[in-house]
């Protein structure tokens, strides 16, 4: 279902899939997307978790120091940046389990280091990264053979390095020792590189994530479906509470059966703008950034960072636009000041259904997050007034100072 095909999904939001684009706004269209309370709540703790790594990155980016350390006096010059709202000191108190504000008798001023639980979920986070290094080599591979010139920015790599659970050293400990299967090479724009595929593997050698579910639904004995008609499906899936109307679930079904050329296969532009072609070039966008979500470790990902590879990858759509044309395959949230989209057939309950090495431990993280204070004495430190900057994060949440995302 291309952009201008769907009208309404839900009789509770009847704007949520317009049929005239060009009526509404792109901020519009989000506002009035359809609201998954699961993926909600688990978004009120999410954004706080990635406010903890970026506090967590900087303090492990000083690693002179013993231990590693950042003075809460830089955190609160960086508050704004961070979105900190009352400030870091108040935020540091949140997250006793994370962290511990101190007082370094030779900088003369309160520090900041991670505690002892926090450090070492740092350290298996980085021993399960290097033990998945050929599970790395293959997501690196598989990105690259999505793009049509099977190249690269490294900057976009950079963007989305913890998403695809590279090593922070990836540069050297994969690219450079991997020169049979990554080139780097200058590109035209000053300090500016490409990663290049040196060798690329055929389209039968790269199976996409929905093969293997078309596969596995097509050999269940209960498998009511027309085999024929899985061969170009996606799993689809909506909360109790999305009540869909009889003539979505119809262009639903059509959609389904629409052929579509595969990530990994080559593509060659459609250059008849027909009804057909223009939902062929959908579709083909659907399943590169279906498989994209599939390759990152915990089956999300910023809007704005994988908006970094859209030319690359050939897609000459709005990608935020195509995430909300699908509410069935895809959950995008604004929460925390920044668009992200999940992958619907990842999780259960705010839970990876097959969780990986790499996620167990970052999940350890936002278990903290979640604990907060909770169960440890608050002293002299007022724990509602900290608490309460969730709440200020939702006051202040706009949904459309995103601007258009395309």
């Amino acid at each position: 279902m291309a952009t201008q095909l769907i009208k309404r999904v839900t009789s509770s939001s009847p704007h949520l899939l317009l049929s005239h684009r060009s009526k509404t706004t792109s901020s519009q269209y989000v506002a009035s997307r359809f609201r998954d309370a699961t993926f909600e709540k688990f978004m009120d703790h999410y954004k706080n978790l990635l406010k903890v790594i970026s506090i967590q990155d900087l303090i492990l980016a000083n690693p002179s120091n013993n231990p590693p350390s950042v003075s809460v006096d830089f955190l609160n010059r960086l508050s704004q940046k961070l979105h900190l709202n009352r400030g870091a000191t108040a935020f540091l108190r949140k997250y006793p389990r994370i962290f511990e504000i101190y007082y370094d008798p030779a900088l003369s001023k309160p520090c900041c280091k991670l505690t002892p639980t926090a450090m070492q979920i740092s350290k298996d986070e980085s021993a399960a990264i290097n033990d998945t290094h050929p599970l790395v080599i293959d997501r690196l591979t598989r990105l690259l053979s999505m793009s049509l010139s099977k190249t690269l920015p490294l900057r976009a790599i950079f963007k989305v390095w913890r998403e695809l659970g590279l090593p922070d050293d990836f540069e050297d400990s994969i690219l450079s020792q991997n020169p049979h299967l990554f080139n780097i090479l200058d590109a035209h724009e000053p300090n500016t590189h490409l990663i290049r595929l040196v060798t690329t593997p055929s389209h039968e050698k790269l199976t996409a994530a929905v093969e293997n579910w078309r596969i596995t639904e097509c050999c269940k004995d209960d498998c009511s479906v027309d085999r024929t008609e899985m061969r170009f499906s996606f799993k689809h899936g909506y909360p109790p509470s999305m009540k869909l109307k009889k003539n979505l679930r119809a262009k639903v079904k059509e959609w389904q059966k629409l052929p579509y050329t595969g990530p990994y296969e080559e593509f060659t532009s459609i250059k008849k703008r027909s009804k057909t072609g223009v939902m062929e070039i959908e579709k083909r966008a659907v399943a590169i950034v279906h498989e994209f979500l599939s390759l990152t470790v915990e089956k999300t990902v910023e809007v704005e960072k994988i908006s970094h590879f859209r030319k690359w990858f050939g897609i000459d759509l709005n990608v935020r636009d195509l995430f909300l044309d699908h509410p069935g395959m895809f959950y995008l949230s604004t929460k925390g000041k920044r668009h992200t989209v999940f992958l619907r057939e990842g999780y259960e309950r705010g839970c990876l259904i097959e969780p990986n090495p790499v996620y167990v431990v970052r999940r350890k993280l936002l278990d903290l997050v979640i604990l907060g204070r909770r169960g440890l004495r608050s002293d002299d430190y007022k724990l509602s007034s900290s608490e309460s900057e969730e709440d200020d994060d939702d006051l202040e949440e706009t949904e459309n100072d995103q601007g258009n995302v395309s």
